[in-house]
């Protein structure tokens, strides 16, 4: 569907160089999911990638964490030492509340966008909750413990309200049905949140989006409604991925399921989902009649990573954004880590 959409687009406008090389890439992405599908064949094969992505995550969040407590300056001249990859440098890389240095700073990582960070950080959170509670860890349970504590630091530094819902919503599902231990925490947490002096500001500006009061809340709106006209116009196959052809309308919004209609149409938006439940159904099903405690663990953390990204996604659009293909690949490698575990199972 994303060829036959790239190919149907022509017809509108052209595409750049760089346009067909992030095509390329999201072409890559969506493919890694049979690399890994034919490749993970033994338990050893899904615990070693499990374990990585484990470590990357906790790496990311550490990055996270540490450039946003040192010294804007500091920050500034590492992220300067990578414009040689095309990085965005100077004070302008780092990223504040609605753009505004005088409000408070948000992680960014090495991952240009607080947002981005936090779609990250929701997917191995989730995959790694359930290595906190469960019998069998991966890793010792100090470490995926240290770990997670560090995902969950980054991500309330991100303020990234959708990513906050979307881990909250991952999490939940993981709580209903095995570890109540996460519920407890959650709710813990959830209490430290609204309480403590120091998350005011946090709990503030959620509060603002909630009651669509903020900057932030009211462009997204203004962005859904030009979706929604956008996809009226090119309601079956959408517009390609080169841009729009009206003037007046643009390709963009910060909602994964508005963006895949602009682009493939209601048609490929259908595709996507009914992959995503035929891929939900195998994960319920493998879980139910698994009865390796590990195997268990695994196939709730990469469940709940799944929930966490489709709520997420209603709050933006990173998974299916050709400036982002790493965000694609995160989630098309879990998606064929997840398969690989059902068979496993």
């Amino acid at each position: 569907m994303a060829i036959f959409s790239f190919a149907n687009g022509l017809r509108y406008s052209r595409p750049t160089s760089t346009t067909i090389r992030n095509f390329a890439e999201l072409l890559l992405a969506i493919g890694f999911f049979f690399v890994l599908v034919n490749t993970l064949r033994r338990r050893a094969d899904l615990d070693l990638l499990a374990r990585l992505i484990m470590l990357a995550g906790g790496a990311a969040a550490a990055i996270a964490v540490i450039f946003y407590v040192i010294p804007e300056t500091w920050t500034i001249r590492v992220l300067d030492a990578l414009a040689r990859f095309n990085y965005p440098g100077g004070a302008g890389a780092l990223r504040y509340i609605e753009d505004d240095p005088a409000n408070p700073m948000r992680a960014i990582g090495t991952m240009i966008d607080p947002n981005v960070l936090g779609g990250f950080l929701i997917l191995v959170a989730s995959l790694t909750a359930p290595q906190v509670v469960g019998p069998t860890p991966l890793f010792p349970r100090r470490w995926v413990a240290l770990f997670f504590g560090l995902e969950l630091l980054a991500l309330y530094l991100t303020y990234s309200r959708g990513s906050l819902v979307g881990l909250a919503a991952g999490l939940l599902v993981i709580g209903l049905l095995r570890y109540r231990k996460l519920l407890v925490a959650a709710a813990i947490g959830a209490a430290l949140l609204l309480l403590l002096p120091q998350t005011q500001a946090y709990v503030a500006r959620f509060i603002e989006g909630i009651q669509l009061q903020d900057r932030a809340t009211l462009m997204r709106l203004g962005e859904y409604k030009d979706a929604l006209a956008l996809i009226s116009r090119y309601p079956v196959l959408g517009v390609g991925f080169a841009g729009s052809p009206d003037a007046d309308l643009y390709v963009g919004v910060s909602n994964l399921y508005l963006l895949m209609a602009e682009i493939m149409g209601v048609v490929g938006l259908a595709a996507f989902l009914a992959v995503i439940v035929g891929y939900t159904g195998s994960l319920w099903r493998a879980w139910r009649r698994v009865t390796d405690p590990g195997l268990e663990a695994l196939l709730l953390g990469l469940g709940g990573a799944l929930i966490a990204a489709l709520v997420g996604g209603i709050f933006d659009h990173y998974l299916f954004n050709l400036v982002y293909p790493h965000m694609s690949v995160m989630l098309w490698s879990l998606i064929g880590l997840g398969m690989a575990t059902t068979r496993q199972a």
